[in-house]
């Protein structure tokens, strides 16, 4: 986690995550790459934006902005570097990560509560989605962002392997005990005896010592995980997407 990306619209949201990513960039001696994507109309993304005075507007204004943002305090002590794109989200985001080979991604949701509300319709989900590397989702503020208990939930598939070894290091960066969740619904309901093999051989080699297995029984999987992390009060939950 030693270059971190953090995507900004300047609002609250945005910033909360921000002040995350500065907490794990303190932790990890990491450098932040903070950018923002501008939403001009479509005559303007499609043109040669240096040279029209209305996308010279919106470069002026998104730089006042991070001019603001930087007099913060809690800025102060962190290694920061800032973009401005003018793509779609994802698209300036993908780019981003690959020109200036980006760790993690931190950035903020403007979702209701709830599982779902979380990612569906939002420039969030349209990250998590097509991101080929992690995503940290934050929703609320932490002044304080310790995480002691970090829950992954899988299905624990072949191909949800290299995400979970990817969790693994991020807890490890995080300093938190990593529990892995079996979501047991009735469309793919395990018995004990077979969940018990099955997270066997997937955590095979794996120090028992750095993890937890845990199934939950419940109708639906988001339910089962919202559930589980609110009876063991875990700080953080993590899963792989499926492309």
């Amino acid at each position: 986690m030693k270059r971190i990306l953090v995507p900004t619209d300047f609002s609250q949201q945005a910033e909360q995550a921000l002040k995350v990513a500065v907490q794990i960039a303190s932790q990890n001696d990491s450098e932040i790459f903070l950018h923002h994507s501008m939403e001009m109309p479509l005559h303007l993304a499609n043109s040669n934006t240096g040279e029209l005075p209305e996308a010279l507007f919106f470069i002026k204004l998104a730089e006042k902005e991070f001019e603001e943002l930087f007099k913060k305090p809690y800025l102060k002590e962190v290694k920061i570097q800032e973009s401005i794109g003018h793509g779609e989200i994802y698209e300036d985001i993908q780019t981003s990560v690959k020109n200036n080979n980006i760790d993690l991604i931190v950035m903020g949701s403007h979702g209701a509560s709830g599982f779902r509300e979380m990612f569906i319709g939002s420039n969030t989900e349209k990250v998590v989605r097509t991101s080929k590397i992690p995503v940290l989702v934050i929703k609320n503020e932490h002044r304080d962002f310790k995480v002691k208990d970090f829950v992954f939930a899988t299905d624990f598939s072949k191909e949800c392997k290299k995400p979970f070894q990817q969790a693994l290091q991020f807890a490890q960066g995080l300093d938190a005990h990593l529990h892995l969740l079996y979501v047991n619904t009735p469309t793919g309901f395990k018995t004990s005896s077979e969940a018990k093999q099955m997270m066997n051989d997937f955590t095979k080699g794996v120090d028992p010592e750095r993890i937890s297995l845990h199934v939950y029984n419940e109708t639906a999987v988001e339910k089962g995980i919202l559930e589980f992390a609110k009876e063991h009060n875990m700080q953080l939950i993590g899963m792989s997407t499926h492309g």
